[in-house]
């Protein structure tokens, strides 16, 4: 027998603070994708969707293309966009219907105005289309604010385990997996959920902690009836009740072990909290850290203002510093400016511009930097990712420029992004194992495609909406108590929280 499993997605990271909201627009310019167009974008990538195609493929699985849309991280979604989205994705459902199963694409830190808890919203309207016997699966953000209604609406969610998000792919796949087990009655899953009163910054799990819980989790996956062990980190840019860090478990029929061992990896992460408070370096000193590395490139991501987690993508701040600091043999990319790309266009190569670059979002990621700007390169922005994150992807970043201030080689973009690999700056004639300083726009992304070039990796903080600092956030709905802002107050066993 062949399966019909109806492929879909609907993915947005969003953060709250952002004062932007978030129509369709920006879906429609990033990814709103029918039918086939899904398979052509997809097929053969390293992205969720594209493990779910490869691994229907292998099973024999009609994968039937149905809806995706997803928009960089931003502002809460407009209720106007998220009905327009979700009645879109539930058309193109029901057009594919009969099938056999459903396997979606969501983040798990979506926020729409009147729902917190967009993929549970989401999954609770394809429940109801498809019905109760249907079963459900859906890969997740490792940055997912997990709900029990989520599990309640879903047979399966499937997380990342790293971050960087290299095994994106893999949870694809896996989620289809899980589908076809389940079709065959090979499987009867029981899911838990342990949510902890604990939110944390950004922080890679090529890291401490992160690699030690993440073995953790692999060795309760050895057990006789564990499907799966997943430490979702949360995303603490949103203010909504459900933020914090989870432990997502998934056994065959047995809930007893999926508590068991929920409660057991919960118990380690908060023991390791502390070791999740983050070192926060201002430019300066995270520039003078990197002169004192003897050999480069040493890379400087400018975390505070990541793209990735919903920044503007124009902070001067990092720059600034740089310039101030009169840096040379140092790039940076990159700076979102649409302006002046159009500017250094206009004038093309080997002109000299007068530029108001970046700051130009608001205050808070600092004013222009005014300066006479060199035109060394111009590109249409386009290149295909090599990072493990995504690999095969076309990314286009609209007209950019590759301009020369004092010692600095900055790129300058039309359409927001963070930087995932070296290939932004290849695009502009830029080999940066030829320099000394190398400054990009991410938190931790960056690290799956930098971390075998750089000599070292040093995290600059600046004011900024993706600030390690979460101290300075107006939170108002988040759950109290909760470490590390309640801090003080929290001692003791983790139980004593629940």
């Amino acid at each position: 027998m062949t399966y019909r499993i109806a492929i879909g997605e609907f993915a947005h990271e969003t953060n709250t603070f952002c004062p932007e909201p978030t129509t369709t627009e920006p879906f429609k310019e990033y990814q709103w994708l029918r039918g086939d167009e899904i398979i052509r974008t997809h097929g053969g990538n390293r992205t969720y969707i594209g493990g779910m195609l490869a691994r229907a493929a292998e099973l024999g699985i009609l994968a039937v293309p149905t809806f995706a849309a997803v928009a960089y991280p931003s502002g809460t979604i407009t209720r106007a966009a998220y009905d327009e989205i979700t009645g879109t994705l539930l058309a193109e459902i029901e057009r594919a219907m009969p099938v056999d199963a459903v396997c979606l694409s969501l983040h798990g830190a979506g926020v729409a105005e009147g729902i917190d808890d967009l993929e549970g919203a989401v999954l609770a309207a394809v429940r109801a289309c498809v019905g109760p016997d249907v079963p459900i699966a859906a890969s997740l953000d490792l940055h997912g604010n997990i709900t029990p209604l989520m599990l309640e609406k879903a047979n399966g969610l499937f997380g990342n385990s790293y971050y960087p998000h290299t095994d994106s792919y893999e949870r694809g796949a896996e989620a289809m997996d899980f589908l076809s087990r389940l079709l065959t009655h090979a499987i009867a899953p029981v899911m838990h959920l342990e949510q902890l009163p604990v939110m944390i910054p950004t922080c890679s799990t090529d890291l401490e902690p992160g690699t030690r819980l993440n073995a953790l989790c692999r060795e309760w996956e050895q057990r006789p009836g564990m499907l799966d062990c997943t430490i979702f980190h949360g995303f603490p840019y949103t203010d909504v009740p459900a933020v914090g860090m989870s432990v997502l478990t998934i056994t065959d029929n047995d809930p007893t072990l999926a508590a068991e061992a929920g409660k057991a990896v919960a118990q380690e992460i908060w023991e390791a909290r502390e070791e999740y408070r983050p070192e926060i370096l201002t430019t300066r000193e995270a520039i003078n850290r990197a002169l004192a590395v003897p050999e480069g490139p040493v890379v400087i991501n400018d975390t505070s203002d990541n793209p990735g987690g919903g920044s503007p993508g124009d902070s001067t701040h990092l720059l600034r510093t740089m310039l101030a600091m009169n840096l040379t043999n140092a790039c940076y990319a990159y700076i979102f400016d649409p302006e002046t790309a159009a500017q250094a266009h206009a004038a093309g190569v080997g002109a000299t511009i007068d530029v108001r670059l970046g700051g130009k979002t608001d205050d808070l990621h600092g004013a222009p930097v005014e300066a006479a700007a060199y035109v060394k390169c111009l590109t249409d922005g386009q290149f295909h990712l090599t990072t493990p994150m995504g690999r095969g992807m076309l990314v286009d970043l609209g007209p950019m420029a590759r301009l020369r201030i004092g010692g600095v080689d900055v790129l300058v973009g039309s359409r927001r992004n963070q930087v995932l690999d070296d290939e932004i700056f290849l695009l502009h004639g830029i080999d940066v194992r030829r320099y000394r300083i190398v400054a990009v726009k991410s938190s931790a992304h960056f690290r799956a495609g930098y971390r075998d070039l750089a000599t070292a990796i040093i995290a600059a903080d600046a004011p900024g909406a993706t600030t390690l600092d979460l101290s300075g956030f107006p939170y108002q709905r988040i759950r109290r108590t909760i470490w590390p802002l309640d801090a003080a107050e929290m001692r003791g066993a983790y139980a004593q929280y629940l």
